[in-house]
């Protein structure tokens, strides 16, 4: 087998298979230990944040407790939207014991102006979860979409067919709410204690 690049070498990680050139860093021995409560994924936007609560148990497949998306029409101010994201996670933390929070890191976006819309959406529902001493996990999308389908350059519709598949999940999500899924799948398939 020739030189591995670094997508097949991190695919080849979450595959657990060896990876050529790792033996010089050390390797946790044993069988990893699924993880095991209730993890609220997030996906970020001003106008369509992606909220799914996603129930894991060693032994069964992961379970869809609730999925929302909030939507804020474009004639509401910027601190109203931040405020109905901060709001809607917050009672998903007040509804639930979660585990943990997984959020989807901001993409490079070429717009500073963006770039900050983003991060203020992402600052509010963070900031529910720091109100409640809550664990916050972040992922890059290419990492989500490694562990979820296993490929990191696969299309939305890829992603939230194999998110419904790995649910059992009997209707379509939306895009945002399926993308929130992928990101507490993610969390869940890759999570080390």
């Amino acid at each position: 087998m020739g030189r591995m690049n670094v997508r097949q070498m991190w695919k080849a990680k979450l595959d657990g298979r060896a990876v050529p050139g790792a033996a010089a860093v050390p390797v946790m021995s044993g069988a990893r230990t699924p993880f095991r409560g209730q993890v609220l994924g997030v996906d970020p936007s001003l106008r369509g944040t992606g909220l799914a609560l996603v129930e894991f148990f060693p032994g069964r497949g992961p379970v869809l407790l609730r999925c929302r998306t909030v939507k804020v029409a474009a004639k509401y101010s910027m601190p109203h939207a931040l405020g109905e994201i901060h709001r809607a996670v917050a009672s998903f933390l007040d509804d639930f014991p979660v585990t943990h929070v997984a959020l989807e890191q901001t993409i490079y976006v070429q717009n500073f102006q963006t770039a900050q819309i983003l991060g203020a959406a992402r600052g509010a529902a963070i900031a529910a979860v720091a109100l409640r001493e809550l664990p916050v996990f972040e992922y890059a999308p290419l990492r989500v979409k490694q562990a979820v389908v296993g490929a990191g350059r696969a299309s939305k519709e890829q992603m939230a067919r194999t998110v419904m598949a790995l649910l059992g999940h009997g209707r379509m999500l939306a895009v945002d709410e399926a993308d929130a899924a992928g990101v507490a799948l993610c969390h869940a398939f890759t999570w080390r204690e």
